[in-house]
């Protein structure tokens, strides 16, 4: 998941934001670089593939972080794993290489596919309103279903409020939460913004895009990912936790939060995502999301119309990123753009994605969210790196 974020359509002015950190200047940058890693490009790109393992190396040495591990594709289809730091901290394991993690809001991505695939069907409708599915469900200050469209929720512009704030404490305690108790905690909270008339990251949004799939389709939020998008995919590392499993399946790192800030490291590998359920769920390895994201954009998962419709954009300020239907642009150092999304949830944080060719993918992994947008910057300079010097291989 990701804090949220907020940013005028109309405005400039780079996003800013940050994390739970409040909204001064400073803070608001911090949030940007949680929600989409820092949008300016780094000084590092077109690298040797051995800058990406030096980039990792410096996380850990230098940031600090537990641990750190990458993917990345290259344009002649050879996959090159790389990993820093240490796995378990009490035990001093090797951090295992493309280990799964927990993706966080890359989650989405897997989401938005699914509504995208029912709007290919005719069984939902990108202007549909949110009450043409989930009649009377939302209300609150200033939110009405009746006025908020899918394409909204798929694309943080519906202004309804995020939930994010209020689920720490479940996550830490392992509470399992359903999928009404998550939006009942948002609608306690008023509207951002009149819906269409500006830009909010809000995990709300996807909440309700995953009550839309079950509503339309009948069918659990997690069997239809499976069915739609992990198994055609073949993401064989990939799932949807069941209800109550708050462990990872395979080998993987262990994740990790500082309590407090600058302090001891806590282990919370082990948590109940269901606090995250559509917006941030989901567990994977770098390699399958590498793959899942190169059929994405080769237009496996989606009909041209639909893949279209996700790649239309709302510009984020002057930073030439922009955010489409669960998925986001960015620009790269060495020129173009490249395609993705990244995710953080309580112990990890991933970024990456696929370049505009197809050319190269590239997904990097931290076992614990970053404190500062400095490092959160880093992370994302080392998937520039890797975009950068993969797509020319």
């Amino acid at each position: 998941m990701h804090a949220q974020t907020r940013h005028t359509l109309r405005s400039s002015r780079r996003p800013q934001g940050g994390g739970r950190r409040a909204a001064t200047a400073a803070a608001a940058t911090a949030l940007c670089a949680l929600a989409f890693g820092a949008l300016a490009p780094p000084a590092t790109a077109g690298a040797r593939p051995e800058a990406v393992q030096q980039g990792l190396t410096a996380l850990v040495r230098s940031d600090g972080l537990p641990a750190a591990l990458a993917s990345v594709q290259d344009g002649t289809g050879r996959t090159r794993t790389y990993t820093a730091g240490v796995g378990d901290l009490a035990t001093g394991a090797k951090v295992p290489a493309d280990g799964q993690v927990r993706i966080g809001s890359t989650t989405k991505t897997f989401t938005a596919v699914v509504v995208l695939q029912l709007v290919a069907e005719g069984k939902v409708a990108l202007k549909d309103k949110v009450d043409t599915h989930l009649p009377g469900l939302v209300r609150g200050e200033g939110i009405d279903g009746r006025n908020i469209t899918v394409r909204q929720l798929l694309q943080h512009t519906s202004g309804v409020p995020d939930y994010e704030k209020d689920v720490d404490d479940d996550l830490l305690q392992r509470r399992y939460l359903e999928p009404r108790d998550i939006l009942d905690k948002a609608l306690r909270n008023k509207a951002v913004f009149a819906p269409g008339t500006d830009w909010g990251y809000s995990n709300t949004n996807y909440v309700l895009a995953g009550l839309i799939v079950q509503k339309v389709t009948g069918r659990p939020l997690a069997e239809e990912i499976d069915r739609r998008v992990v198994r055609p995919a073949g993401l064989r590392h990939t799932y949807f936790p069941a209800a109550g499993d708050t462990s990872i399946r395979e080998r993987h790192p262990r994740g990790y939060r500082q309590e407090p800030a600058g302090g001891p490291w806590r282990d919370v590998t082990d948590i109940d995502p269901s606090a995250a359920w559509a917006a941030g769920q989901m567990i994977s390895t770098n390699s399958d999301l590498n793959r899942f994201f190169t059929a994405l954009l080769a237009g496996k998962l989606l009909p041209a119309a639909q893949l279209a419709e996700m790649r239309t954009t709302v510009p984020l300020g002057d930073t030439g990123a922009g955010y489409g239907l669960g998925i986001m642009s960015r620009p790269l150092s060495c020129g173009g753009v490249y395609w993705g999304h990244g995710g953080d949830i309580m112990g990890y944080e991933t970024r990456g994605g696929i370049t505009e060719d197809g050319r190269a993918a590239a997904n990097v992994t931290v076992t614990a969210v970053p404190a500062d947008a400095q490092t959160a910057k880093r992370v994302d300079d080392v998937v520039d790196t890797a975009l950068c010097g993969a797509s020319r291989k």
